[in-house]
């Protein structure tokens, strides 16, 4: 059966079309046009959208949980709970993200989104984000030092082998992280620097043996000055390198979301969550991260001592947000939230709203909020329903 979206405003990279319709067929994009050039036809579901933004649904490559579960619980049930929970902010393809734990810890959550992957009914995985262990242990954060070690080869490879490995998280400028580096490369997973202390000569080090994204940009890196510019520094600088942006206003605040979109080309930025487990829950919760107590204040998840953790941040808000702040029109901010994550990944089927695409589709209302995510083509979740 053919599926028509009617009355819809369709934002793709480069486009933005009015009294727009979408036909879909099979999971995918048939055809993309003004109403009058697509009418229904005997047989077609038409959904009439009333003048609602669609735009290919989002890709958040850096969530640990939401909705009071967490990839740490390494369950089916809490991949699956954390997949329904991002469709209702437009996400349809998410990596459900570790943090610094122990090997066996690790290799169960991995054996959780392998079965998942089985039997996906909800946002997909594709692959998993491990951010740690392999972290400078000076730049913890929120993350637990008991569990820091170097990178180990097998042992990524090890976790890659129960379930695809994405992106690895990591410090350039701990032992052995180099070769590291050229190794995860060779196998196709995507490197990234993250809670590290490294030197701009470090990074550029990292760079040349493959490295091609920084995790959640200014967090736990080391910071711009004008002796030595650091990774902040090279975020800014490199005209390759991916950055991951939790664009909450309180892990970047509005000058500085303001800033890196006025110095970065938007073809190197990617919207995150970097979402934990009180994500969509109120102030006062408390949950656990990787062993560590984290309570919710005003939107911000931090430990006792204040460091933040992680956020509560939802991706449609962070679109919201960005487009507040930067005023940059919603046809150019599409790619952030999933066509430069799409090509990243290497998944050229997503990101676009045209002939041939996955059919993957976040429906927004005129104050972003989420009102039906589709997968596949078929409607997973519909807020006039809920």
């Amino acid at each position: 059966m053919r599926r028509l979206l009617t009355n819809v405003r369709a934002v793709s990279p480069g486009s933005n079309l009015s009294d727009a319709a979408i036909l879909i067929e099979n999971g995918r994009i048939l055809a993309v046009g003004h109403s009058s050039e697509i009418p229904p036809t005997e047989g077609d579901e038409v959904i009439d959208l009333a003048g609602a933004t669609v735009m290919p649904g989002f890709i958040d490559i850096h969530t640990h949980g939401a909705n009071g579960r967490d990839f740490s619980d390494a369950t089916e049930d809490a991949v699956r709970h954390i997949a329904q929970a991002k469709l209702r902010e437009g996400v349809t393809t998410f990596l459900p993200t570790s943090i610094t734990l122990p090997r066996e810890q690790l290799e169960q959550m991995m054996h959780a989104a392998a079965a998942y992957r089985n039997h996906q009914d909800a946002a997909k995985t594709p692959a998993v984000h491990i951010e740690g262990p392999y972290i400078n242990i000076d730049c913890v954060g929120a993350q637990n030092p008991a569990y820091v070690r170097a990178p180990d080869i097998e042992e990524l490879l090890a976790l890659h082998a129960i379930s695809p490995v994405g992106v690895v998280s990591l410090a350039a400028e701990t032992e052995g992280a180099i070769p590291f580096i050229e190794r995860m490369t060779a196998e196709g997973i995507t490197t990234s620097l993250a809670h590290t202390a490294a030197t701009y000569a470090q990074f550029s080090c990292a760079r040349t043996a493959g490295l091609t994204h920084l995790t959640h940009f200014c967090n736990q890196m080391t910071r711009l000055h004008h002796r030595e510019i650091g990774v902040v520094g090279a975020g800014l600088l490199d005209r390759e390198v991916m950055i991951e942006l939790i664009c909450d206003t309180i892990h970047l605040v509005p000058d500085m979301i303001r800033l890196v979109f006025t110095l970065k080309p938007l073809e190197q930025l990617m919207l995150i969550t970097d979402s934990v487990a009180a994500s969509g829950l109120p102030d006062g919760t408390h949950v656990s991260l990787g062993g560590l107590d984290v309570v919710v204040k005003d939107r911000a998840c931090r430990l006792q001592d204040g460091t933040l953790a992680g956020s509560t941040l939802r991706l449609n808000d962070a679109l919201k947000n960005v487009h507040a702040l930067t005023r940059l029109p919603l046809e150019s901010l599409v790619r952030t939230t999933s066509l430069n994550q799409a090509m990243s990944l290497r998944l050229p089927d997503l990101g676009r709203l045209e002939p041939g695409a996955i059919a993957d589709l976040a429906v927004l209302d005129e104050d972003f909020d989420v009102v039906m995510t589709l997968v596949d083509g078929e409607v997973l979740y519909d807020g006039k329903v809920e």
